[in-house]
């Protein structure tokens, strides 16, 4: 992208946030793997080392293959290409917000994806590097803000209610069987309107055990750069132990609140409050622009941008979800293409130089 073009996209993160404040205050199979490549270096340049197979995620993770020069070429993969990682708030049959989607908005946003061969993968996978998508397609992660209650419930039968926002992924995902149903839901102290401990408890075993990732937005859903660093660390490290209470791993990722980013930038991904540390491998911005892959030179886990899904209108007529997917589509160069081996990055040639020096992963070029 033009220098001109990152200047503005600077000023539409800016723009963005803005919406943000504004709005919440309203409330395929495989072929058989080829043979190993004898060329292949990994990213720091040693030689290549064994490693056993990977540990796979039982929730809709394919099987690996190997990738060599000739099959990275023949499925165009480009792993150091742009990634839609898309900001959602609350789902809501009647919008009462900028930010608001409508179920049918989501549904027809989420098949979209999946018609142009998008395969979900949650924050965590994304920030730090697993990214297990067949050959051929793009990863997208989706990011629901504040634990809203539009966004998971239960039904009577113990599924999940078709109008909250794991509801219709769960149906894209039936109808589209290469959709993979995940997501990540960063939370605050009252996870998905839930009071009782026990009723959210049972809530984020759900979506944890069902290859969802629940994570940590902060306690009170702060400005984090009108805190000292003290009170910063206090936010996250509150709703980390309530997580921890409800059974819910350590968080690997977190999103900023309003997108804005504490004085000391750093607070925001590690630190500590009271005895408990916390250390995150992503920090996720309210940005307006897709995220560049974990495995770029230029890559900040401390700040990763976002794309608030929305049509093109008023401020979002180029920087929301519509624009950029169709960006995406219209510019197949510059999106990720999975070469389906998560033990090596797939390039072409000319981008080799794009590649971080410290991945430890084999680099294939075509």
């Amino acid at each position: 992208m033009s220098a001109s073009l990152t200047r503005i996209i600077g000023i539409a993160n800016v723009v963005v946030v803005t919406i943000a404040i504004i709005g919440l205050s309203v409330l395929p199979s495989e072929s058989p793997p080829p043979a190993r490549p004898k060329d292949a270096v990994r990213a720091d340049g040693g030689a290549e080392a064994s490693r056993p197979p990977p540990t796979l995620d039982p929730v809709g993770q394919p099987p690996g293959t190997v990738s060599t020069p000739e099959f990275a070429k023949q499925v165009k993969a480009n792993e150091v290409g742009l990634v839609p990682v898309l900001m959602y708030h609350r789902i809501l049959a009647k919008r009462l917000a900028s930010l608001d989607r409508s179920p049918s908005q989501l549904r027809k946003e989420l098949e979209k994806l999946a018609e142009q061969g998008y395969v979900p993968i949650t924050a965590r996978e994304f920030a730090i590097g697993e990214i297990r998508v067949p050959a051929g397609k793009h990863p997208v992660v989706l990011t629901f803000d504040d634990g809203h209650p539009s966004h998971f419930a239960l039904d009577e039968n113990g599924d999940p209610r078709p109008d909250t926002a794991v509801g219709v992924i769960q149906e894209v995902a039936r109808k589209h069987p290469s959709f993979r149903p995940v997501a990540t839901f960063w939370v605050n102290k009252e996870p998905f309107g839930l009071r009782d401990q026990a009723s959210q408890a049972a809530a984020v075993r759900w979506l944890v055990d069902h290859g969802y990732e629940v994570a940590n937005h902060t306690w009170r859903h702060p400005n984090l750069r009108l805190l000292k660093k003290k009170k910063v660390g206090e936010q996250i490290v509150r709703i980390e132990r309530l997580l921890k209470k409800l059974g819910v791993p350590p968080s690997r990722t977190m999103a900023l609140p309003y997108g804005s980013m504490p004085r000391t930038k750093k607070a925001a991904r590690t630190g500590s409050w009271d005895g408990t540390r916390y250390d995150f491998a992503g920090v996720f911005l309210a940005g307006a622009e897709p995220s560049l892959s974990p495995y770029a030179k230029n890559f900040d886990h401390g700040a990763i941008q976002r794309i608030q899904s929305n049509g093109k209108k008023g401020e979002c007529r180029k920087w929301c979800s519509q624009y950029w997917l169709e960006w995406l589509r219209k510019h197949p160069g510059e999106r990720y293409v999975s070469d389906g081996d998560p033990e090596r990055i797939s390039i072409p040639e000319k981008l080799r130089g794009n590649i971080g020096a410290k991945r430890g992963l084999q680099v294939i070029t075509y």
